[in-house]
């Protein structure tokens, strides 16, 4: 069974494309004739040059929306596609889900002609600059440990590639992990967190103590007074990654 056939029931409500980060995914894409989107869910990002997505999960495949490009139910390491299928080829906050990230990556290589966009995040600046993990739920960062793959070795896998950070608005729309990173009381919301699979999938047993102190200190205004600063800011830098790979 697909990670997000028991984890993505929601997803679409949740995980809305923000814009910003949908144009920096889209340049880094650049003037390409047509694009396989990999691990896709519900579609977010997917720009109009899109022919093709490929996901495993029934459930996330279910929740695409009316006039979505065709998908088929498959893996990454494994695509049911000719070599060089596809000018591009991107895969976006999908890779820690792999079984096997090195076959995936060989996949994606084999089918794209010109162009890999993967978006990821690296888990060192994560664990260290994100106020929820480091602070609440350590819990959380340790599951990522366990699936989480170094942007140095992404790199290595793609055969080279330059790297972009993607700075996290303060009123991202599409609820990924950091997404709330200025809207704190959001991670107290059980249907929010159900669409972020570090925390769905850490469970709820094991966050329960961490989230009870959450908004404990919120309710007090210590989160407040702590965070004071974090609260002016527009945009943070967490880690998250474009990999662009020219072939």
């Amino acid at each position: 069974m697909a990670t997000y056939d028991t984890l993505g029931a929601t997803y679409a409500r949740t995980r809305q494309p923000d814009p910003r980060i949908a144009a920096q995914i889209h340049a880094a894409l650049g003037n390409v004739t047509d694009v396989i989107n990999v691990g896709a869910g519900t579609g977010s990002y997917e720009p109009p040059q899109t022919v093709l997505a490929v996901e495993p999960s029934r459930v996330m495949l279910a929740q695409r929306p009316p006039g979505s490009v065709p998908a088929v139910q498959a893996v990454a390491e494994d695509l049911p596609l000719r070599d060089n299928a596809a000018d591009a080829v991107m895969a976006l906050l999908t890779i820690h889900h792999w079984s096997d990230p090195a076959a995936g990556i060989r996949e994606l290589r084999r089918v794209a002609r010109r162009r890999i966009v993967i978006l990821t995040w690296e888990q060192r600046i994560f664990r260290e600059q994100f106020w929820l993990v480091r602070e609440y739920l350590p819990e959380a960062s340790a599951f990522d440990e366990t699936r989480a793959i170094s942007t140095d070795q992404l790199v290595d896998l793609l055969g080279g590639a330059r790297q972009e950070p993607v700075r996290v608005p303060h009123d991202c729309t599409d609820g990924f992990g950091a997404a709330y990173w200025r809207r704190p009381h959001a991670y107290l919301d059980r249907q929010v967190r159900a669409g972020i699979s570090m925390l769905a999938q850490t469970g709820e047993d094991a966050i329960a103590p961490g989230l009870t102190r959450l908004a404990d200190d919120l309710t007090t205004g210590r989160w407040q007074t702590r965070h004071a600063e974090l609260l002016t800011l527009e945009t943070i830098d967490v880690g998250y990654r474009l990999l662009v790979t020219d072939l």
